[in-house]
């Protein structure tokens, strides 16, 4: 079975700031998400960004005055970070994102976990592992922020295949194949070259997990305040310890 660094390492590592829209349109984005939720430095002024990707929440943090470790498994993502994050205060990381810990020399203020990064995890028991990690690591009033597609509810027959997006060189489709607790999802690529196109393939998984079954867990860890929502199929939380 393809691995999730397996799978981005092979596809979507390189076409990752494509599939979003391009680099600066994600962080202006993220920065106005930011903005709706005031975050901004107010005590430790360190944020943790896990599954940092490419930079689309470490930049934006950065910029808004937070000294940022952004962590990731894929060495291509976090390059094009360095790339594009110019002098911005920001260490990389290349590991799991569950030893993130290891890496902090004081207690952050803020940690991000975002664009269904926490779905790649393997089970449920590691995502609630993460939780306390989280909850034990931030000083007191710090915030975690979690965004993740619903894979709850499970969509049938044509519904599983999707266009993520495409243009005159490049199409990314993917096909859902739900399991009780996971979803399959199978990414194919096409890329023109020249006159022919070549395509890349693979699958992995990522888990199903429900708005209320996150809140449930970051309430029974201890976090006091919980604001969250759902739009368009994304779930977004933020916590308070």
């Amino acid at each position: 079975m393809t691995t999730v660094q397996e799978h981005y390492a092979q596809v979507l590592a390189d076409v990752y700031s494509w599939m979003f829209g391009g680099f600066e349109p994600a962080i202006r984005k993220n920065l106005e998400f930011f903005k709706q939720y005031n975050i901004s430095p107010r005590e430790s002024g360190v944020a943790i960004d896990l599954g940092a990707g490419c930079g689309f929440q470490s930049i934006p943090l950065a910029q808004i005055g937070f000294a940022v470790t952004a962590i990731d498994l894929e060495q291509k993502l976090l390059n094009e970070l360095k790339e594009n994050s110019g002098k911005s205060n920001i260490k990389t990381i290349q590991d799991d994102l569950i030893n993130f810990d290891r890496y902090i020399d004081s207690k952050p203020e803020l940690i991000v976990c975002m664009t269904d990064t926490i779905l790649h995890l393997e089970s449920k028991d590691r995502v609630n592992f993460l939780f306390q990690k989280v909850f034990s690591s931030l000083e007191d009033k710090g915030r975690f922020v979690i965004t993740l597609r619903d894979l709850s509810h499970e969509l049938s027959e044509l519904e599983r295949f999707i266009t993520v997006k495409s243009d005159e060189n490049m199409i990314f489709t993917c096909f859902l194949e739900y399991e009780p607790n996971t979803v399959k999802v199978h990414d194919i690529i096409y890329k023109k070259n020249g006159s022919s196109w070549k395509h890349k393939k693979s699958f992995y998984r990522k888990l199903r997990l429900s708005k209320q079954w996150v809140e449930k867990q970051l309430e029974d860890i201890g976090f006091s305040k919980i604001e969250s929502s759902i739009d368009n199929g994304l779930i977004t939380v933020v916590v308070t310890k």
